[in-house]
């Protein structure tokens, strides 16, 4: 059966096509689109009537590809941002009239779950021991605790790259006062989240969104982005230090150009990255592996899951 699975986040809106055959999902298709859903949720409450229109008019694209690939259900999340925006409902009506989508605006938790059940469908290996899934997004990051037999610890923090982009970034290059201050309220804000994760038996880290595939194929100097080369490749600490070393002296019209990172999402990279080089740190991993099964390929399983 052929499914589209949309997720609609901070900083991109995400569609995932594929078919779903025995518990497996093959022929995957990914689509993204930066469209900055959440772009001033944070400072005001109000997603923009133009990232509204912005964000409809993608919706009523990823509709038609749906269409033209013949898939037979669509089913369509918002996460952070539309959950802290006071307008989102507003948004959920539009985008029903104007592509019959339903989108269901998601609780952190449950973004977590699917994003968890995503890297399942993905890994090889051995799934009985604890893994720590990391998903850094635009508006929120999410740690996800546990095994093939369930979860056992599951957080949404607000930091996230966008949102930490906009509350604290406004040079170019980015000034070290600027960047220090960034990093400390990260930290303080995620402190009660890392201390409670240090008592859990964590085999390994996985990391999953769009700043965690883009360090990978900025590491890997990626001229074009390929899911088969990101999916399970590793990032090891050093190399991340290396790359944030260079991030925090550049002009955004240089990372602009950078191999492996897309043009829309040079000017949020550094604070991602640097939400990944502080959960690292603090929790000791000197690697992280990365997946390109995420919460969209959750979502596919959860609904198909339930209709059976």
């Amino acid at each position: 059966m052929k499914i589209g699975t949309i997720d609609i986040g901070t900083n991109s809106m995400r569609l995932l096509v594929g078919d779903y055959i025995n518990n497996k999902i093959e022929k995957r298709k990914k689509y993204v689109n930066t469209t900055r859903i959440g772009q001033g949720v944070d400072k005001d409450g109000y997603i923009t009537e133009e990232a509204l229109e912005r964000n409809l008019k993608a919706l009523k694209e990823f509709s038609d590809i749906c269409k033209k690939e013949g898939c037979e259900k669509v089913y369509c999340m918002g996460t952070s941002a539309l959950r802290d925006s006071k307008n989102g409902q507003d948004f959920v009506e539009r985008a029903k009239s104007l592509t019959n989508i339903e989108v269901k605006i998601i609780r952190g938790e449950e973004e977590s779950n699917l994003g968890f059940m995503g890297v399942l469908q993905g890994t090889n290996g051995d799934k009985k021991e604890d893994i720590l899934v990391l998903d850094i997004g635009g508006g929120s990051t999410e740690f996800i605790v546990g095994n093939e037999d369930g979860i056992k610890f599951s957080k949404s923090e607000n930091v996230g790259a966008l949102r930490m982009t906009e509350k604290f970034i406004t040079t170019d290059p980015i000034s070290d006062d600027e960047f220090d201050e960034m990093a400390k309220f990260i930290e303080d804000t995620i402190s009660s989240t890392i201390n409670k994760l240090k008592t859990m038996k964590i085999s390994k880290l996985v990391g999953i969104g769009g700043t965690i595939t883009s360090l990978s194929a900025m590491n890997q100097e990626l001229e074009v982005y390929s899911m088969e080369k990101v999916h399970n490749s590793v990032v090891i600490k050093k190399d991340l230090e290396k790359i944030l070393q260079n991030l925090k002296k550049m002009t955004l019209s240089d990372k602009k150009t950078l191999k492996g990172l897309q043009a829309k999402r040079a000017d949020i990279i550094t604070a991602g990255v640097k939400i990944l080089h502080i959960i690292m740190e603090k929790l000791e991993f000197e690697e992280i592996m990365i997946s390109e099964y995420d919460n969209l390929e959750g979502l596919m399983c959860q609904n198909s899951k339930n209709m059976s």
